[in-house]
């Protein structure tokens, strides 16, 4: 989409909400409030956030977002950070070995096997990333209690104009980067994890040239007009595809004997 006015995914996070969901008679999207519609939008360029109005302000004005925003921002952190630790164990790319290398996991996973000698090892992973989840949003909130008391916010704009009051204490802040570059490094980067990467990225490219080049292989609510509004009906058809239906119309354009 670089060519037709770029692709980020919050931004069509945001878009799928205001356009493209078709529900009311009134007005296209579902007529979200503000603060929600800012919580969607978690990360934007300032180039688009121009062309987004009040809110895309505070990417411009560098402001905060509300405590509400800040908090599922943080909470979606924790929750995929953990459930990549799971799946990566789970599918084999990582092991227990390696992660002990890592602090925090290492602190649980000692005191798992401390106190559950001969448990199974899916029940001390299981067991150990409970752990681990409790122990960062335990310290959310309390750094977050800590930052409310300092700098007592009595108004939304005091939310917007102070550093983040959702947080985590400095300790664990980095622990949880320590987590977060052991992932990058490990299971993000590993060759397996690559490959299908790399299968993904053609897969995508070349269901968006076959749909631009023809758009009468669209279904007819994204068969729209030319350039870019066409170029952008596509990634809107193509952003919302699951993994699975992504392969099986690329396996219907591209494969011989499939429809």
């Amino acid at each position: 989409m670089k060519e037709y006015g770029g692709f980020e995914h919050n931004l069509q996070s945001l878009r799928v909400v205001d356009v493209l969901e078709e529900r009311y008679a009134a007005f296209e999207g579902l007529n979200l409030c503000f603060e929600t519609r800012e919580g969607i939008l978690k990360h934007c360029s300032k180039e688009h956030a121009q062309q987004l109005g009040e809110v895309g302000a505070r990417f411009i004005k560098g402001l905060r977002p509300s405590l509400e925003a800040q908090l599922a921002n943080l909470a979606d952190e924790i929750a995929y950070n953990n459930h990549d630790v799971d799946d990566g164990l789970r599918s084999g790319l990582l092991t227990l070995e390696q992660l002990a290398s890592v602090r925090l996991f290492a602190q649980h996973l000692d005191e798992v096997r401390a106190a559950y000698p001969g448990l199974a090892e899916r029940r001390v992973i299981h067991e150990t990333v409970r752990r681990m989840i409790n122990a960062l949003v335990t310290d959310l909130i309390q750094q977050t209690e800590r930052n409310i008391r300092k700098f007592a916010p009595e108004s939304v704009e005091d939310v917007r104009s102070t550093q983040s009051l959702a947080a985590f204490s400095p300790e664990m802040q980095e622990l949880n980067s320590e987590l977060k570059s052991f992932l990058r490094t490990k299971l993000y980067r590993h060759y397996q994890v690559m490959r299908m990467t790399a299968k993904a990225s053609r897969i995508i490219k070349e269901l968006f040239q076959a749909f631009l080049e023809d758009p009468r292989l669209l279904p007819p609510q994204f068969n729209m007009a030319t350039g870019s509004k066409q170029a952008r009906a596509v990634a809107d058809y193509i952003a919302g595809m699951t993994d699975r239906y992504a392969i099986r119309e690329h396996r219907r354009l591209f494969a011989v004997g499939d429809i």
